[in-house]
């Protein structure tokens, strides 16, 4: 059975990959510095909630306990992916891409390394 993170634990899960292991206080500080207000007790509630679905583990070995993401980064971000695009573009790769690339100013280097995406599938 694939875990699917609600948008608040993505939002716990995005910061321990970025940061590493981190203590509830450290994730909460970072929530409300990069994206919004949230009270502490809500943040550790969900860390432990979260420990109980199989998302995180926690190290009790010292008076600060330090949680670890158990969940892979990218099969995560895969999954979730591949649902938005069956959900919202009926399986349609192509679609989401186009209307990705016409909503959003692309500069060169991405547009350099999505072409080399393409060239590789191209090549296979």
């Amino acid at each position: 059975m694939k875990i699917e993170p609600t948008k608040s634990e993505l939002e716990i899960l995005q910061v321990l990959w970025e940061k590493g292991p981190s203590t509830v206080r450290e994730v909460n500080d970072f929530l409300n510095d990069q994206t919004r207000e949230v009270q502490y007790a809500s943040t550790l509630k969900l860390m432990q909630i979260m420990v109980e679905k199989k998302m995180l583990s926690r190290d009790e070995t010292s008076m600060k306990h330090v949680y670890r993401v158990i969940l892979e980064e990218q099969s995560t971000k895969g999954d979730l992916l591949n649902k938005f695009v069956d959900s919202m573009y009926k399986g349609s790769v192509s679609s989401m891409m186009m209307q990705l690339l016409g909503n959003k100013k692309t500069d060169e280097k991405e547009l350099q390394a999505i072409k080399e995406i393409l060239k590789k599938l191209d090549n296979e």
